[in-house]
C-alpha cells in the first residue's frame, strides 16, 4: 500500500490530540474516518469535540463520522461499529487511542480511577477491537494499531506507577494477544509509542504542565509513525511493539528536528517518555 484512500479507520477518542492528529494525516489521502468518542459538548479547559474534530477531517480532505459514544460502554461500542460499516461499508482499520492516565502511587491512586483505567485502557482496547474482527476480516489490508507501551517489566517502570502501569501494558497485552490469534487471518496488531513526550493535554495537565509542553514533540510526530505502520502490508507487519522514532527512521525520516513543539529545542533537551529506557 502507498496510501489511505478510501480506506475506513474507526478510531477510539481523537477530539483532539494524538487521536485528531492521526486522523488528519489520514484524512489528507481521503479516508473515511470514524471517531467514538464522549465530547459532544465543549469542555471548559480542553479545546475540541468529536463534532470539530469531524470538520477538521473533513476540511482536510476526509470522510468523517461523528459517534458520540463511551468505550466502556458494550452498547456504544457495538453501535459505532454497525454505524461505520453502514457509513463507509466496513472497516480496514481500528486505532485504540482512548486512553486515562493517572501517575498516582498505589496509596493514592483511588479505586475508582484504578477502574476508570482498566475499563478504557484495557477493556476497551480488547471491546472495540473485537467487535471490529468480522469487518477486519473482510478488509483487504486491515490494521489494528494501540498507542501503548513495550511491555518493559524493570522495577524502575512496575514500581513507578503501579495502576497506570498495569493499564497500558494490558492495552499492549490485548493488541500483542489478538495479533497472535489472528495472524493467520492476515489482521495486523501493533502497539505504538513515542520516545519523548507529546505535546499534549495529558502532558499538561497530568504530567509536567508548560514546561514540559516545551520541551515534547508534537503529536504530528505520532501521526505520521502511524500513518507509516497502517499502510504495511497486514500480514507481514504484525506483533510488533513499535516505537514512534524508529518506524519514522525505518521509513527514511531521520531529521525530527520539524516535531519539537518549541522550533529549535534540539533533541537533547526534550523530555523522554515513560516505559522507556
Amino acid at each position: 500500500m502507498t496510501d489511505l484512500a478510501g480506506k475506513t479507520i474507526l478510531l477510539s477518542g481523537g477530539s483532539r490530540g494524538i487521536g485528531l492528529a492521526i486522523a488528519l494525516r489520514a484524512a489528507r489521502d481521503g479516508a473515511n474516518i470514524a471517531l467514538l468518542a464522549k465530547t459532544d459538548t465543549p469542555h471548559p479547559k480542553l479545546e475540541g469535540t468529536v463534532h470539530t474534530a469531524a470538520e477538521q477531517i473533513r476540511d482536510a480532505g476526509g470522510h468523517a463520522l461523528p459517534i458520540v459514544g463511551d468505550v466502556r460502554s458494550d452498547d456504544d461500542v457495538a453501535g459505532a461499529v454497525l454505524k461505520t460499516q453502514g457509513e463507509f461499508g466496513g472497516i480496514d482499520i481500528v486505532i485504540n487511542n482512548a486512553s486515562v492516565i493517572d501517575l498516582s502511587g498505589s496509596l493514592d491512586l483511588s479505586a475508582k480511577k484504578y477502574d476508570l483505567m482498566q475499563d478504557v485502557n484495557v477493556r476497551g482496547t480488547f471491546m472495540l477491537s473485537r467487535a471490529a474482527i468480522p469487518m477486519l476480516q473482510e478488509a483487504e489490508n486491515p490494521h489494528i494499531l494501540s498507542l501503548s507501551p513495550p511491555l518493559n517489566i524493570t522495577p524502575r517502570w512496575l514500581g513507578a506507577h503501579t495502576g497506570y502501569t498495569l493499564a497500558k501494558y494490558g492495552m499492549t497485552m490485548a493488541t500483542l494477544g489478538m495479533a497472535a490469534e489472528f495472524a493467520e487471518q492476515g489482521i495486523a496488531a501493533n502497539t505504538l509509542w513515542p520516545r519523548t513526550t507529546i505535546a499534549t493535554a495529558a502532558v499538561q495537565f497530568a504530567l509536567g504542565g508548560d514546561r514540559m509542553m516545551k520541551a515534547s514533540r508534537t503529536p504530528e510526530i505520532y501521526a505520521d509513525a502511524a500513518y507509516a505502520v497502517l499502510t504495511q502490508p497486514a500480514r507481514s507487519y504484525t506483533g510488533q511493539s513499535l516505537i514512534v522514532e524508529d518506524v519514522l527512521a525505518a521509513a527514511g525520516v531521520t531529521d525530527l528536528s520539524g516535531y519539537a513543539a518549541v522550533p529549535g529545542t534540539p533533541d537533547s533537551e526534550l523530555f523522554p517518555d515513560i516505559f522507556l529506557d
